[in-house]
């Protein structure tokens, strides 16, 4: 968070890639040696939320948003973000009420919040390279990817 305030986005942007791939290395150590817990599935969803809700959120404020916009706007801007994050909590509680510590399901019921923000991600990477420009447009894509975190359609676990 310290980088996405100081607009350094590459650094941001590299401890974010670098949390997802301890997310993935700290499930995988923890499901090969039987070590789930209730306490570990907690924390690892407080995690998440940190990881693949809060900072992605933050990273295309400060990156795309962080400007002077009308008063209508700001507070689009404001529902956009709140929703999504409300969305990425929503999904991670849902997730630990459904799971026991040590199972693990077939598919995931939405888009996993790591799914969200790679979504997010390749968003802010649009609007970079100038293949998305317009902020309506983004923001309901932020909207669209919020909603998917708890829509019903099924995706396989890799």
């Amino acid at each position: 968070m310290y980088f996405l305030t100081h607009h350094e986005f590459f650094g941001a942007a590299l401890f974010a890639w670098l949390g997802g791939a301890f997310d993935i290395f700290d499930g995988k150590i923890a499901r090969k040696y039987n070590l789930s817990t209730e306490f570990g599935v907690q924390l690892d969803s407080f995690a998440d939320f940190l990881s693949f809700v809060i900072v992605p959120v933050m990273f295309i404020y400060f990156a795309i948003f962080n400007k002077e916009f009308a008063l209508l706007t700001s507070l689009l801007i404001a529902i956009c973000m709140i929703y999504y994050v409300i969305s990425g909590i929503r999904r991670l509680i849902e997730f630990n009420l459904k799971t026991d510590a040590g199972s693990v399901e077939k598919h995931f019921t939405g888009i996993p919040t790591p799914l969200g923000a790679i979504l997010l991600w390749v968003l802010y990477l649009c609007w970079y390279f100038k293949l998305l420009s317009n902020e309506y447009i983004i923001l309901s894509l932020i909207a669209t990817i919020g909603y998917l975190l708890n829509s019903k359609i099924k995706i396989p676990l890799p």
